[in-house]
């Protein structure tokens, strides 16, 4: 294994759409969501031990999370976590973990990638991450992973590529699309050259600092006068005071849209980045009538389909006339909704915190 390999897992985010089983003190990515047996996290986790050295894996997340990576992730040390005490977005952690990197091997290549995606081809997904470092080191460039589509769908990003190739069959970039409309999105499925937007970054560090550098100095400036303290017992409470500093940006749009030696590698490896409850439902196991029950020892449908079902264990359900519903019981609180109407479960966490304030939250 490649001791220059490097892997830094995103794993801060609160997984609102997931509420009421995802909460702010326990979001999606350390649930076994799926009903697998190991959390999204700890899948994750696992799929990088195959390209990296268990010491070269970085975790970051926020600050109150640091107990729960510990408890799921056997072996992590403190140093391997890289804490947030505020939501950024996903441009200061990337330069924080890069940053911090670098000093540890200035020959480092780095993959980043989120901790709560479903990748059911995992040879296929070790083998695209492989070649992509091979590639980000030998042309010097920044490379992310684009999905072939398989319909318009407005909740994904989507990204355009050229002719232009380097490597075989890494597309330059033309364009980036945050999530479009409908009527685009089916405009962009007719077209044939553009991809889902994966989330999943490739670089070299010495790559990605430059691009921090020249697209971002603000941020650049912060982790790079840190550089005095990384793996030191100061890095933490530093971190953390300059992190205050830090613009909310994304580092698609502050890195990857402005950058000219950006390139997209079309993957097939059996992704989702389970969103929503949707996607859950899709990749769940079914019944005749097309319910999906997770678990499913005491929940009892009469007349009921296409229903996506998850409650408490020993909790006994009865349903009867429902028909393409989620219905969802989680930490005294209980959901039912039309499964066409799901988008809506992030303003009704909103109004939930604004009624009863963030005890069910």
């Amino acid at each position: 294994m490649n001791k220059n390999n490097f892997a830094i897992i995103m794993a801060g985010g609160i997984g609102s759409r997931f509420w009421p089983i995802s909460r702010t003190s326990h979001p999606k990515q350390f649930i076994d969501i799926l009903g697998t047996g190991k959390t999204l996290i700890q899948q994750t986790y696992d799929r990088f031990l195959k390209v990296c050295p268990p010491e070269n894996i970085f975790i970051a997340t926020n600050e109150i999370y640091s107990d729960l990576v510990k408890a799921q992730l056997a072996g992590i040390q403190d140093q391997q976590i890289l804490t947030e005490p505020v939501m950024r977005n996903t441009a200061p952690c990337i330069a924080y973990g890069c940053f911090k990197i670098q000093s540890i091997n200035p020959d480092a290549v780095i993959c980043v990638a989120p901790s709560d995606h479903l990748i059911l081809d995992e040879p296929a997904f070790i083998s695209t991450i492989e070649r992509s470092m091979e590639t980000a080191v030998s042309h010097n460039c920044l490379i992310t992973l684009g999905i072939k589509p398989s319909r318009p769908d407005t909740g994904y990003g989507y990204i355009q590529y050229t002719d232009q190739t380097i490597n075989g069959d890494f597309h330059k970039v033309k364009t980036f699309t945050e999530k479009p409309s409908l009527d685009i999105a089916k405009t962009f499925i007719q077209s044939g050259d553009f991809l889902w937007n994966a989330g999943i970054f490739i670089w070299s560090v010495n790559a990605i600092t430059e691009a921090f550098g020249k697209y971002l100095p603000d941020i650049n400036d912060i982790f790079v006068d840190a550089r005095s303290v990384y793996n030191t017992e100061t890095e933490r409470s530093y971190i953390h005071t300059a992190y205050q500093q830090c613009t909310n940006i994304s580092i698609d749009y502050g890195v990857m849209e402005k950058a000219s030696n950006v390139y997209v590698l079309p993957s097939e490896f059996g992704w989702s980045d389970l969103g929503t409850w949707a996607s859950i439902y899709q990749l769940a196991e079914k019944d005749y009538v097309g319910n999906a029950v997770i678990p499913s020892e005491r929940v009892i449908m009469y007349d009921s389909s296409n229903c996506m079902v998850n409650v408490p264990e020993g909790k006994l359900v009865v349903l009867q006339g429902l028909h393409d519903y989620i219905v969802v019981e989680s930490n005294n609180t209980l959901l039912i909704c039309p499964r066409d109407q799901e988008q809506n479960v992030k303003q009704v966490v909103a109004d939930v915190k604004q009624k009863f304030g963030t005890k069910y939250i």
